[in-house]
């Protein structure tokens, strides 16, 4: 976001960025802990186990996915050696969740029922497609991916995934255009 609220400046002064969540006079900052902090505020349908060893995986993978994940979008974001040297980490990135997060008969992360990092992952179900369209580059390869791809075909049939993605046609022409102006910037 190139051009910043005053609002979001006022609810978070220290990162200056999106998402925020305002909650009574409570203002909670950063994607994966506002998830957090709404499975502990309305625990009706929780997304971290009460197995202290399960969250500790589960927080594990969340981390690893938000440190690892720029990769995929500098694939996007970037060309030439660099974009190859993303492509490279990205695949690295997949091959260690699809060997080591995702168990042998799970049907997502979490289980039967979407996680926390489900959720942390869960911008890959459908914005990956994209990236890969846009840019030329099959990086979720089946073959190569089969349980990641389960995983995202699975994520993707639940009701409440399923009613809220965004439309295919729109976001493709809307990161077209985005990626057009990042790249001709200099």
């Amino acid at each position: 976001m190139s051009e910043k609220s005053s609002l979001l400046m006022k609810y978070n002064p220290i990162h200056k960025k999106v998402p925020v969540l305002i909650h009574g006079d409570k203002t909670i900052c950063e994607s994966m802990v506002i998830v957090e902090y709404i499975d502990d505020t309305w625990q009706l349908n929780p997304l971290l186990s009460t197995d202290p060893y399960y969250r500790a995986m589960a927080r594990f993978w969340v981390t690893y996915i938000e440190e690892k994940s720029n990769s995929t979008w500098n694939v996007f974001c970037n060309i030439g050696e660099e974009q190859q040297n993303a492509i490279k980490e990205s695949l690295e990135m997949f091959k260690t969740i699809e060997e080591n997060a995702l168990g042998e008969n799970n049907k997502l992360f979490g289980g039967e029922n979407i996680g926390i990092v489900d959720i942390a992952f869960g911008g890959y179900a459908h914005w990956l497609e994209i990236i890969e369209e846009i840019v030329g580059v099959k990086l979720l390869d089946p073959h190569n991916f089969p349980k990641l791809n389960k995983w995202i075909k699975n994520f993707k049939q639940v009701q409440a995934i399923k009613d809220n993605l965004p439309n295919h046609d729109e976001m493709l022409v809307y990161m077209k255009n985005a990626r057009e102006k990042m790249l001709a910037s200099p």
